[in-house]
């Protein structure tokens, strides 16, 4: 067991892993995977959806060393204190309770003393009666209009989740027919041209726009907020931002400034941090505003299943903890720095960018939760591109260049399927024939030897040969439904705590955020007194203050 201020590194499991790389680097994937009793202990499933990490360059002993890892590290206590509300993000002094944001009624959630989970479901009830209200057009526009646009503003946690969920959910056939007529965009980038794609085809009768922000100060959402309120003012009036506007905050003071009635705000907690906050109003508003309370309902009940099945789940089947541990093994043992999330659905695309945030955020850390020097690397890079884009684009660097463990997602079912008669698979079963090949051929890879059975020519042998033992895993869903959206989302927020957990770091501040912000302060006075007092740029280093006085010199922004 490690003490509170000792490092995992210390520990006799981690050294036991250290020395255990040496097994490993002598055995080759080709050889393990022939193993068919290894295999079968590598392969769980979970209410139909299938985890098989047999790819993984592990053995049964890695896998019991690696369960020996997560004794070290207190692993299954740490799971409870953050289900049973301690204040584990101890920098900030909050509990971590996404976990309550789907919750069924009955459960028992405490933060601070207080059953949370009431408060969860006067929100979320709140609303399912505003969604109603909206899509039903009982609530109307200014000029008596109902409105079927949504523009959600907000950045960061606020967009990336509820924007991979909606692309998610798109071309799911029930969420389709519940979302006919109507439309969701999101706002995310101060740059103005993401205001102009944005509002480009809308009118300002027919939308109504979300406004993210727990305080109500984060800079971007709020001049993007100030921006459309703006346009829709200039169309309807002043008076018409209570009926074209709500927000999603806990600054009922700053909300009610604005313009928006407090009763049009929907409140989240301290304890829900941004990159997992697609379960509260955040991402149920502008969902159930776009899809139905009902649709949005079976997403959280998803999640929920995989945070019963992460709480209570021995560790040895516990997809969550099998797959953060092997992220661990992967990233500090192995040395790979990377790792690319593959879905074979074009309708998980902005999955893998929702997840670099919810990892890299979380885990891209360099001192331990007490404060320690880390003397080992934590976190990975992550990207990705639904297969088979990603095949034409960087798959040549995964198979013959650098090593980078993939996650394969895929679905048994299309939401789409289609047909054609003459064709010898459907196009479904051609995308999957992808989802099937693609993690052997990294595994095997290809010989000389094999090669010059071909009859390869000599001289293209060595550009023709893959080297294999290359690690991958692959996710089998049984469909993409709402509930399987949300698993999917839930398994990897867990992971990602459980290799927070195991290394020994807090996955839930984000101060690494902050310097850039306090910069940009600066630079944004200086701008301000340049345009309007001609001020020239002063207290910059030599690099930045030619670069702002070149932008300043050509810069076609009106003088204020």
């Amino acid at each position: 067991m490690t003490s509170p201020t000792a490092l995992i590194c210390e520990t006799q499991a981690w050294k036991d892993l250290k020395g255990h790389v040496e097994d490993i680097n002598k055995t080759h994937l080709r050889d393990l995977m022939s193993d068919a009793h290894r295999c079968e202990s590598m392969m769980l499933e979970f209410e139909g959806l299938l985890l098989d990490y047999s790819r993984q360059r592990a053995t049964v002993e890695t896998m019991g060393k690696l369960l020996n890892l997560a004794k070290a590290a207190q692993l299954s206590e740490k799971i409870s204190r953050m289900f049973n509300g301690e204040h584990i993000n101890s920098t900030e002094n909050r509990s971590v309770l996404h976990v309550a944001l789907r919750a069924p009624k009955d459960a028992f959630i405490k933060a601070d003393g207080k059953n949370v989970v009431p408060e969860v479901w006067n929100v979320l009830d709140k609303i399912k009666d505003f969604s109603e209200k909206i899509r039903s057009g009982s609530w109307v526009g200014a000029t008596g209009k109902p409105l079927k646009d949504v523009i959600a503003i907000g950045i960061g946690g606020s967009f990336l989740g509820p924007l991979f969920v909606h692309t998610a959910l798109q071309t799911d056939p029930e969420a389709a027919e519940c979302a006919k007529g109507r439309q969701l965009r999101f706002l995310a980038n101060i740059d103005p041209v993401d205001v102009a794609r944005n509002i480009s085809g809308l009118n300002p009768e027919t939308t109504l726009v979300v406004v993210v922000s727990k305080t109500f100060t984060t800079a971007e959402t709020m001049l993007n907020a100030r921006t459309l309120r703006n346009w829709i003012t200039t169309a309807l009036g002043a008076q018409a931002v209570a009926k074209h506007m709500v927000a999603v905050s806990t600054n009922l003071a700053l909300v009610e400034k604005f313009g928006i009635d407090p009763n049009n705000a929907f409140a989240f907690w301290d304890w829900v941090g941004g990159r997992y906050s697609v379960c509260s109003a955040v991402g149920v508003l502008p969902l159930s505003l776009q899809y139905g309370f009902s649709v949005v309902e079976k997403f959280l009940k998803g999640a929920s299943s995989i945070d019963k099945h992460f709480q209570s789940t021995p560790f040895e089947k516990n997809i969550p903890v099998l797959l953060g541990l092997l992220s661990v093994w992967n990233v500090s043992f192995l040395g790979y720095p990377a790792r690319a999330i593959l879905p074979y659905s074009q309708a998980l695309e902005k999955f893998a960018p929702h997840i670099q945030q919810v990892s890299m955020e979380s885990n891209g850390k360099g001192v331990s939760i007490d404060g320690l020097p880390l003397p080992f690397e934590t976190g990975e890079i992550d990207f990705g591109e639904p297969g088979t884009n990603g095949q034409h684009s960087f798959y040549q660097l995964i198979h013959q260049g650098r090593v980078i463990p993939c996650d394969f997602i895929g679905t048994v079912k299309s939401q789409q399927p289609v047909y054609l008669e003459g064709e010898v698979v459907s196009n479904h079963d051609e995308l999957m024939s992808n989802f099937f090949a693609q993690p052997d051929a990294l595994a095997y890879g290809k010989t000389p030897e094999q090669l010059q059975k071909e009859n390869v020519s000599e001289n293209l042998i060595p550009h023709k040969t893959f080297s294999g033992n290359r690690p991958s895993l692959s996710l089998l869903l049984p469909e993409l439904s709402a509930y399987n959206v949300g698993q999917l989302l839930a398994i990897y927020e867990h992971r990602v705590a459980v290799q927070g957990f195991v290394w020994g770091i807090n996955s839930f501040d984000q101060w690494g955020v902050e310097l850039g912000k306090v910069l940009a302060t600066q630079v944004r006075k200086q701008l301000h007194s340049s345009r309007t007092q001609g001020a020239a740029p002063e207290g910059f280093n030599y690099s930045t203050t030619t670069l702002l006085k070149r932008y300043l010199e050509t810069s076609p922004e009106p003088k204020m």
